[in-house]
């Protein structure tokens, strides 16, 4: 017997999660659980965080996210009419993890309207690599069926698991909330009518049963209401927290394989994410050129003569010395990357400060002109800023105001 909560909010769910990921992830250790999920509210923020913590704890770390999905377009005006609904999203491995950064992203560029939004036309570019679970009350399949649709929620259904192929699951929870307990029944029967594995979750917003009131102010803060308002949004129920797994079968106890699936969702995670080694841009050089590092030396050489009217032989030797320094440590893209910086800023008349520490002795800086500051003037080292012996990564300052 195994159980692995698979939807839970931490405090990256701005004023509504009051589960820090350092607690959930000790909670899940002490309750023998081989694997936990993060699933905030429509963001990714805390994703970082909770892989490593989870690591070094020995437990499985599954990222996802709640997302907030609407069945209109996002580019269109009235997508602001259009209900949104909660769905569930977890990486199954790191195809899927740029998948849901992908969605995060568009859904606060381009989906935001009070929360992060997708559509279903944008998940369907970028459902690779991701399990979907149906979500809370909040979801599309619990709200058609709350309001007598099952005709519309088994089109939900089908939709969901022609694009979720083998990866689609309707989740069942129960909170002791009236409108969860009106359509436990339709829910499981429409599961059932569908082929739709089912699998056992808690909405967990904080850790434990009497964090509910702790949580309950929270609310308040995210509302702009007082405790004593009646008509403010609150949850009626202290179930929302992260429960042991002999709690959570008492919820289903005649549904076992729903247990077993939050197992068998947890097996088939296989995310990896490496860091540990830097992830250096790559930039596109023009044809003429073989790599980076010859159009950064091409960059370079292009204006020696301008900065430097009578260079001499040491000049060269130090330009090449930094050249290859930054070659062998693999940083040339770095240096392409803040020099299309600092020139975009110049084109658009963004003042760009000359130059601030380390950085201002390397020659390689001055003649590309992230730095207007002539190191060897003033006697500057470039070992200062880059050195072959001290593995880690270039730190230009640069100030635009």
């Amino acid at each position: 017997m195994a159980f692995v909560h698979l939807h839970n909010h931490t405090q990256y769910s701005l004023l509504d999660g009051a589960c820090r990921v350092d607690k959930i992830i000790r909670k899940a250790k002490e309750y023998g659980m081989p694997a936990v999920a993060m699933t905030d509210h429509g963001n990714m923020f805390g994703a970082i965080d909770f892989y490593k913590t989870a690591k070094r704890a020995g437990i499985k770390p599954i990222i996802g996210i709640e997302t907030y999905i609407i069945n209109g377009e996002l580019g269109k005006t009235d997508s602001k009419k259009d209900t949104r609904y909660h769905l569930v999203l977890l990486a199954k491995n790191l195809i899927g993890y740029k998948n849901l950064m992908k969605l995060s992203s568009k859904a606060f560029i381009d989906g935001f309207y009070y929360k992060p939004r997708i559509s279903k036309s944008f998940l369907k570019q970028y459902s690779e690599g991701l399990i979907c679970l149906s979500a809370c009350i909040k979801g599309e399949i619990p709200s058609l069926l709350l309001n007598k649709k099952m005709s519309e929620a088994k089109q939900a259904v089908a939709f969901y698991k022609e694009l979720f192929p083998d990866n689609y699951y309707i989740e069942l929870q129960d909170h002791a909330i009236d409108d969860e307990k009106a359509i436990i029944p339709t829910l499981i029967e429409l599961a059932q009518e569908t082929d739709t594995p089912m699998v056992i979750t808690n909405d967990c917003h904080y850790l434990q049963r009497q964090d509910a009131e702790a949580h309950d102010i929270l609310l308040c803060i995210q509302t702009g209401k007082k405790i004593t308002d009646t008509s403010r949004m609150k949850y009626n129920t202290d179930q929302l927290y992260f429960k042991s797994e002999e709690e959570m079968r008492e919820l289903f106890p005649d549904i076992p394989e729903a247990y077993e699936n939050t197992i068998k969702i947890a097996d088939e995670i296989d995310l990896k994410l490496d860091y540990k080694s830097f992830l250096l841009p790559k930039v596109d050089v023009p044809e003429k050129y073989e790599d980076m590092s010859q159009f950064l030396k091409d960059l370079c050489y292009s204006t020696l003569e301008e900065k430097y009217p009578h260079y001499t032989e040491e000049i060269k030797q130090r330009l090449d010395y930094e050249l290859s320094v930054i070659n062998k440590m693999g940083f040339d893209g770095y240096f392409l990357v803040v020099k299309d910086l600092v020139d975009a800023a110049r084109k658009m008349n963004v003042p760009v400060g000359p130059g601030r520490g380390s950085a201002a002795g390397s020659i390689v800086s001055y003649l590309l002109g992230i730095t207007q500051i002539e190191p060897l003037k003033y006697n500057l080292f470039f070992e200062r800023f880059l050195n072959p012996d001290r593995i880690g990564m270039p730190d230009i300052d640069i100030d635009f105001c």
